[in-house]
């Protein structure tokens, strides 16, 4: 077995890149603005689609017959610019979909419309709109999504147009866990307001549970824009439209399948400080199909016994009604069960409860530090709040209403379809710790670490992640940083390259605790560098030797051919901890692109910005 942390190179399996261009370089024809409308067309474009998109084009050759149908009807289209623009920022595709979704009702009432992530959204695009609908989601404490990064600056600095002649409206996504609640969706509502845009409809705030109030501004920007859609513009269509939802979309999180669990196995070795497992779960019978990057989202239920507990430190009876959602009513004890979350709290809900209750000696801890509040709130479970300081005052709806929505939990799929057809694999990091003299566990990674039994099941439902998806051309390099579990998704990439016989190397960053114990599916990066597959491992271990050593810095280590692989078009994958882990490789690219790229720091920013804009760069950090 091999134990040097940083052996795993294999740089004598190097080969000259001698693939096909990158996807830019095939459009080099087109002009910017063409290439641009080009790739939000193909994005929005299932993987059957593209298929039958390529074979039409192709058949334009051999049947000149069909050219004057298709020259009619890109003719008719350029008389008029479309007078929507649809434009996300999404972090793990929630907002991407919810944008499709409006699409396609625009598509189906013939209304002319672009849509733009919002990374490729410029200037001219906001000044060439009429009507914007602009779907974003709160990322962290009231970040914007990164794809929205570049949008946000502009519209704050100079460069900003003056939007006088838009009328627009947001749809924002948040959590009201965190204290600067879809903090997103109202900096760019302000910040459009300012520019001279004029509201067309007034924005609308989603929690957790989104779906209801999506739905809602949806139809009513359809109401609003029924007389934009003409007769001139549904002759363009060429039949019925394509009906292009799977039925994987018949489960969904009020909706899930019941996985059977197949594996439950721990990778983390005894004396770890961590316990890591292999979950597999069967997908025989449900119709749900993923692409490697998409994740599995399970549907979370709170602990009988802890529910049990906090029914005892309060007065209200456990059948009382209380609000679940805005549609809703249930039972108090099925709510706290299904609906709400009764662990850990929040800043934002210490602040509630302290102004609904009246406790005077709370609102300066919801005020304090982000130290003094983490002190305070370290282990402390709604529980324990009740007890100290009861809801005194409230009665069991108003304190129903208090309680934030419990969130689903999202897995990477650590496993290709191809290869296991009817199985999606998690790598699930279990959370459990001892506080305030009782043993607390995460509410879905510590219930999946239970379900041993052969019987037993999970809810799932399938939550695609389109931003962080292969290279189409399998010739395309890959080099993959994913630390702890954040490596899940790269175990899919390989097992589907692998299955593809895909010809591009492939370089993975993995970083853990330590080599012996926290070494994350080693015999498959080892049988895979063994067959050439991996063509190199770069591992770093952080606690096996006196200065601790992380991806970021192994990637400054190997930074020269990091770059020759950038300069030959690899496209660049990070999955794993947002808080510090992506911030921190970031800036380790950043000191690689400007040390062996020659460039300055600025430039050094513009050059990641334009593999993200070319997704050659793609996270998935949470």
């Amino acid at each position: 077995m091999l134990r040097e942390n940083h052996l795993f190179s294999a740089s004598e399996r190097d080969a000259k890149f001698t693939g096909m261009g990158s996807p830019a370089q095939a459009l080099a024809p087109l002009s910017p603005a063409l290439m641009a409308e080009v790739r939000t067309l193909v994005g929005r474009l299932d993987r059957d689609q593209r298929l039958w998109l390529s074979g039409f084009l192709a058949g334009l050759e051999s049947q000149p017959a069909l050219a004057p149908v298709l020259e009619a009807a890109t003719g008719a289209a350029s008389e008029a610019r479309p007078g929507v623009t649809v434009l996300f920022g999404s972090q793990t595709g929630n907002s991407e979909r919810l944008a499709k979704r409006l699409a396609d009702q625009l598509t189906a009432r013939g209304v002319r419309f672009t849509m733009l992530d919002m990374l490729r959204c410029t200037r001219a695009h906001l000044q060439d709109a009429q009507i914007l609908l602009l779907v974003v989601s709160t990322h962290g404490d009231g970040d914007p999504p990164e794809r929205a990064l570049a949008l946000s600056e502009m519209l704050a600095g100079r460069k900003a147009p003056r939007l006088e002649h838009l009328r627009y409206s947001v749809l924002a996504l948040g959590d009201s866990s965190y204290e600067r609640f879809c903090e997103a969706g109202r900096q760019f509502d302000a910040r459009l307001e300012a520019l001279g845009a004029q509201r067309l409809l007034p924005r609308e705030e989603c929690d957790v549970d989104f779906e209801a109030p999506a739905h809602r501004w949806i139809d009513a920007v359809l109401g609003k824009l029924e007389p934009v859609a003409s007769a001139s513009v549904r002759a363009l269509s060429a039949g019925p439209e394509r009906r292009t939802a799977s039925v994987s979309n018949a489960h969904t999180r009020k909706n899930p399948y019941a996985a059977q669990v197949l594996t439950n196995q721990r990778l983390t070795a005894s004396g770890s400080s961590k316990d890591v497992r292999h979950i597999e779960l069967s997908l025989a019978g449900s119709s749900i199909r993923y692409e490697p990057g998409d994740s599995i989202g399970i549907v979370p239920r709170n602990r009988t016994q802890d529910v049990d507990a906090l029914l005892q430190s309060l007065t209200y009876a456990a059948e009382t009604a209380v609000p679940a959602d805005a549609q809703s009513v249930l039972p108090l004890r099925q709510a706290l069960t299904e609906r709400f979350e009764i662990g850990p709290i929040s800043r934002v809900f210490l602040k509630r409860y302290a102004e609904a209750v009246g406790a005077a000696d709370l609102k300066p801890l919801a005020l304090a530090s982000d130290r003094e509040f983490a002190r305070y709130a370290r282990g402390r479970h709604l529980l324990d709040l009740v007890s100290e300081h009861p809801p005194v005052g409230l009665d069991a709806a108003a304190f129903a209403r208090l309680l934030p929505p419990l969130a689903p939990r999202l897995y990477s799929i650590a496993s290709s379809q191809q290869v296991a057809p009817d199985e999606a694999h998690l790598t699930v990091s279990v959370v459990q710790y001892e506080a305030f003299g009782r043993q607390s566990w995460g509410v879905v990674s510590g219930a999946l670490a239970q379900l041993t039994q052969d019987d037993a099941e999970v809810p799932i439902y399938l939550h695609r992640n389109p931003a962080f998806r292969l290279p189409e051309d399998p010739a395309t390099a890959i080099i993959m940083i994913g630390p702890g579990t954040g490596v899940a998704p790269f175990r899919a990439f390989l097992a589907e390259r692998e299955y593809a016989q895909a010809s591009g190397r492939n370089w993975l960053f993995f970083g853990d605790r330590t080599f012996e114990r926290d070494f994350l599916y080693q015999s498959d990066w080892l049988e895979w560098r063994r067959r050439g597959l991996l063509t190199r491992l770069d591992a770093a271990f952080s606690r096996d030797q006196e200065a601790k050593i992380y991806v970021q810095h192994r990637i400054l280590e190997h930074g020269a051919e990091l770059w020759r692989w950038l300069e030959d078009g690899a496209y660049l994958y990070v999955c794993g901890d947002a808080q510090q882990m992506a911030p921190d490789v970031h800036r380790a690219l950043l000191e690689v692109v400007a040390a062996h790229g020659g460039r300055g720091a600025e430039d050094a920013a513009e050059y990641l910005l334009q593999l993200q804009q070319a997704r050659r760069y793609q996270r998935d950090v949470y």
